[in-house]
């Protein structure tokens, strides 16, 4: 049976002066997937993006200078990307498998693995699964696995109810998601729009508040009913021992994030030896908020690798 696809991205025109190329890649399972790359001359770094997010979000890889060469691809369902035959073939697994197909499709036998948010649980199932794929880790705005658990930490929300609460709360919206999605799809992300989100405390201003829109209004062409799915599925990862992580890791808190306990963040990387712990003042949406810092410390993680 035909399986719906997800909404089409808007493609970058060529004036945009972004580092930017979209080319498919098939998954182990067939699924055909919207893949992406800067195509920037450098080590090359296999990103683990947040769940339904999309390259607008790294306005720094995005530019032609940033001297990191970043693949990636956008999560089933989601901005191209079409939904596996069998709609419950997603999660934190599926996931995993179309990360190896995209260092495949590239033809990439181990690189850096860099996750933000719910793709930190995916590169860490990665390197686990995977070792000798991996030759260092960069965590940000996200713990490795179990995700749901670590939701809500600066809202003092104790730890015990932080997970009934989060995948109640995602369940509901599911259920509510074509009225929702029906909602979204008309919201005007404009100058007032973006004003009225920077101050909520949920995300903060940014540097390019024009990318900025275009990372939310494309994230916003994914339907509710389908992310919230993608969502549930993925709050069943539960957390990774990091017994076996021997490569260089560093992770980098948001000190307003609550989709990911910085308390949490810290905690993993002092599981893992001579890991990087670093908190900025942001909210979950580090890279757009603070992205000079977000490469700089990527950049000191490449030089690590490197030694």
């Amino acid at each position: 049976m035909a399986t719906a696809q997800a909404p089409l991205h808007v493609a970058p025109s060529a004036d945009d002066g972004l580092a930017l190329r979209y080319f498919t890649v098939t998954s182990a399972d067939g699924t055909e997937l919207q893949a992406w790359t800067n195509d920037v001359v450098g080590p090359t770094v296999l990103l683990c993006n947040g769940l339904g997010t999309n390259p607008y979000a790294w306005p720094a890889l995005l530019d032609p200078d940033c001297g990191v060469h970043v693949i990636s691809w956008n999560h089933r369902g989601t901005g191209g990307s079409e939904r596996p035959a069998d709609p419950e073939h997603v999660g934190i697994d599926a996931f995993a498998e179309d990360a190896i197909a995209v260092m495949d499709d590239a033809g990439v036998e181990a690189c850096v693995l860099m996750g933000w948010s719910m793709g930190v649980n995916t590169m860490f199932e990665v390197t686990v699964d995977h070792p000798d794929r991996v030759t260092g880790l960069f965590a940000v705005g996200g713990v490795p696995g179990d995700t749901f658990s670590s939701m809500l930490a600066p809202m003092f929300v104790p730890r015990p109810i932080r997970k009934p609460i989060t995948v109640t709360l995602t369940r509901l919206m599911k259920l509510a998601g074509r009225p929702l999605s029906e909602i979204a799809s008309r919201l005007p992300i404009g100058p007032a729009t973006y004003e009225v989100l920077t101050h909520t405390g949920f995300m903060l201003s940014m540097p390019d508040p024009a990318l900025a829109r275009r990372a939310i209004r494309e994230f916003l062409t994914t339907p509710i009913e389908w992310y919230m799915h993608l969502a549930l599925h993925s709050s069943l990862h539960g957390r990774v021992s990091l017994r076996s992580i021997d490569v260089p890791t560093s992770f980098l808190a948001g000190k307003y994030d609550v989709l990911a306990s910085s308390y949490d963040m810290k905690t993993a990387a002092q599981r893992i030896p001579d890991a990087v712990y670093e908190e900025i003042r942001a909210t979950h949406f580090i890279s757009m908020e603070k992205p000079d810092e977000v490469h700089e410390a990527l950049l000191d993680l490449l030089d690590r690798v490197q030694e």
